[in-house]
């Protein structure tokens, strides 16, 4: 298991994943995406649509990459890395989100995939990572910025419209708190910071500790 785990929490267009990749690069770290996981698992509701959701729970053949040089997503044997950020799976995600038993999933597979990384460290990011995922973790970070620096960032990078976004954020909210820093949980606001700016503030929290 890596021996340092990094938590950081976001809403969407926050920039950390972009943020928490490169920190991890630059840390010599694993990076573990949470959130393709609960694309990975859209996809493969709406690929077997006729399966009951503890049907889709026991057949979900998901691996991920935690090599932030390498980012590869494979659902049954089918590389679906850029299949899952598509518009069509993109309003999928919210909906399965909410699904208790597919939490519950996804939490299990992180902590799988954080226990199995083999590098000093590991950089974790996506929702409910400091307070469920990895409450342990020996960073804990909420990434965020406003609201219209993130709408401008999502679409400056050719991501999902900004309502999509909104909508989002509006759904997951009522299942994790992603906005509010808990205790023990830094916030790092990045409205008014570049991309380098924002990774050079993750990493040297984490070098703080480390």
């Amino acid at each position: 298991m890596a021996e340092l785990v990094v938590a950081v929490d976001g809403p969407a267009g926050s920039g950390k994943s972009s943020v928490s990749r490169q920190a991890a690069r630059e840390l010599g770290f694993g990076y573990l995406d949470t959130g393709a996981g609960y694309r990975a698992f859209a996809l493969h509701r709406s690929n077997n649509h006729e399966q009951t959701l503890e049907q889709l729970i026991s057949s979900f053949d998901y691996l991920i990459s935690c090599d932030p040089d390498n980012e590869l997503v494979m659902l049954e044997g089918k590389d679906v890395t850029e299949t899952i950020r598509t518009a069509r799976v993109s309003a999928l995600v919210s909906e399965v989100a909410r699904i208790q038993d597919v939490r519950r999933l996804q939490f299990a597979d992180a902590r799988e995939r954080i226990a199995a990384c083999p590098k000093p460290g590991i950089v974790v990011e996506g929702r409910d990572i400091t307070t469920v995922v990895a409450p342990d973790a020996a960073i804990k970070v909420l990434l965020t910025a406003s609201e219209a620096v993130r709408l401008e960032r999502r679409g400056l990078d050719g991501q999902e419209p900004s309502e999509n976004i909104l909508s989002r954020d509006r759904s997951d909210g009522q299942v994790a708190d992603f906005i509010t820093p808990g205790a023990g949980v830094t916030l790092l606001d990045t409205t008014e910071m570049t991309f380098e700016g924002s990774v050079a503030a993750l990493v040297k929290m984490i070098r703080e500790v480390s």
